[in-house]
């Protein structure tokens, strides 16, 4: 029987609240921590950074140490950052020592100690889903208007604050992924698939909110969460940028005069690619006709453009939709962070048929970054369309993941519109883009959530 004895110091009883963790809580060796890390250069190693601070921490309480795995490292499979075709593996190797699987962000800041004290309160022989609980005000067009009679009734958890499962769920979802096939091929929002996926139509347990998995510091906390958008140094500068905006004549005086009203002043680069030449624009033809589905001949276009003596000797590519809303300051300052020597292709990630051996893409709403050496392997490595009017996001996904180029994943880039994503999400605060002119002002939108009030001061 162990008894706690009060002191008359914070610190005296401090120590001895902590002591009393270690004994009814179960040990750091019966936790996996899977620090949800990408295969991008920088990333690879912020994820390296929060492993060695971890497990310093772990050293510092004088126990046995968490097994703590970089994502990405795991397999060679692209496709675990989505999770569920993870769950095999991770079952697998740690299913039957581990009584907790714990995921977080490259970003996501630990405290070891506390971590332990919330999963203490919960049966390790029971079947736990925790996290910060996220919910949609209204239905969403990205979650399959999902719950559309009461939006509010179903929780996801936010992957900035971390999230666990018991290792009892672990297994059985593991077991659940390699015998029956997911309802869509698509990853779209895996956080909300996922809790989905574990919900069963109501087989399976709920999230359960953890009041002290957080994203912002308070009292109490296990975790915080510090920026989806890093300070890597000066921004890169305007011209470091060469922006391809994709339209069609029948969008030039409903779409463009939006960009030309919001963020086109902030680029050094900009070109609007049409089926037509438009002088009061202007626009350039790229002699492919307009498609009312995907745009893969006018984007493979765009690509060898960019590459070719008449254009600017930029680092980057940026490709947008001619009714996307996007930073480019904030773009800049997150451009920093890369290596624009390496094969970078960035965005928002997306999947198709990720647990059958799939592949990711960047989401063309949203923006698709490539880096010149990314695009350059795109052109000279075979990669074409099947026709004009594939889906031109796919079919770069698909090349890039034949010729080996990780797909880097940012949340601030967004494929929907504000009011699609959880208000609560802390990466609309510093979001770099959204999509489509559906019933808003497009201009008030940009003005809210995108036009920097103070900005930094220009290169």
């Amino acid at each position: 029987m162990f008894t706690v004895l009060l002191r008359d110091t914070d610190t005296q009883v401090t120590l001895i609240l902590l002591h009393s963790v270690f004994v009814f809580s179960p040990g750091l060796e019966e936790l996996v921590i899977v620090i949800q890390s990408q295969r991008n250069s920088y990333h690879a190693r912020r994820g390296v950074q929060r492993k060695v601070e971890i497990l310093q921490q772990a050293a510092e309480l004088g126990q046995r140490v968490p097994v703590v795995l970089l994502l990405h490292e795991l397999s060679d499979y692209e496709g675990n950052w989505s999770i569920l075709p993870a769950l095999p593996h991770l079952s697998a190797a740690y299913g039957h020592s581990a009584s907790w699987f714990f995921f977080i962000e490259e970003e996501t800041r630990v405290i070891l100690a506390a971590v332990l004290q919330v999963l203490h309160r919960y049966e390790r022989q029971e079947e736990w889903f925790l996290g910060k609980r996220l919910h949609d005000n209204d239905a969403s067009i990205i979650h399959h208007y999902a719950f559309s009679e009461d939006p509010t009734s179903f929780g996801y958890p936010d992957p900035a604050a971390g999230w666990a499962l018991s290792a009892l769920l672990l297994r059985r979802l593991a077991e659940r992924i390699q015998h029956e096939h997911l309802k869509s091929d698509f990853t779209i929002d895996w956080k909300h698939e996922i809790a989905l996926y574990i919900w069963e139509e109501g087989n399976g347990p709920k999230l359960t909110a953890v009041p002290e998995f957080c994203t912002e510091p308070r009292d109490n906390c296990a975790t915080t969460f510090t920026t989806y958008l890093p300070d890597c140094g000066d921004p890169v500068s305007k011209e470091d940028i060469f922006v391809a905006v994709k339209t069609c004549q029948r969008f030039h005086t409903e779409r463009v005069p939006v960009v030309k009203a919001t963020w086109e002043k902030d680029a050094g680069y900009l070109e609007y690619y049409s089926d037509v030449s438009d002088a009061s624009i202007p626009t350039v033809s790229l002699g492919v006709a307009n498609t009312d589905r995907g745009h893969c001949g006018k984007t493979f276009a765009i690509l060898k453009q960019f590459l070719s003596k008449t254009a600017p000797e930029a680092d980057w590519l940026l490709i947008v939709d001619d009714d996307t809303l996007i930073s480019l300051p904030r773009l800049r300052r997150l451009l920093r962070c890369y290596d624009p020597r390496e094969a970078v292709s960035l965005g928002e990630k997306y999947g198709y048929s990720l647990v059958r051996n799939g592949y990711s893409y960047t989401t063309g709403g949203g923006g698709m970054v490539l880096s010149r050496v990314a695009v350059s392997r795109l052109v000279s490595g075979g990669c074409s369309c099947y026709s004009d009017d594939a889906p031109d996001d796919m079919v770069l996904g698909r090349c890039l993941t034949s010729l080996r180029v990780p797909i880097t994943h940012s949340p601030l880039f967004h494929q929907a519109r504000p009011e699609d994503y959880s208000e609560t999400l802390i990466s609309l605060r510093e979001a770099i883009s959204f999509h489509k002119h559906w019933n808003i002002d497009p201009v008030a939108v940009y003005k809210h959530w995108l036009q920097d009030t103070h900005p930094r001061e220009e290169l």
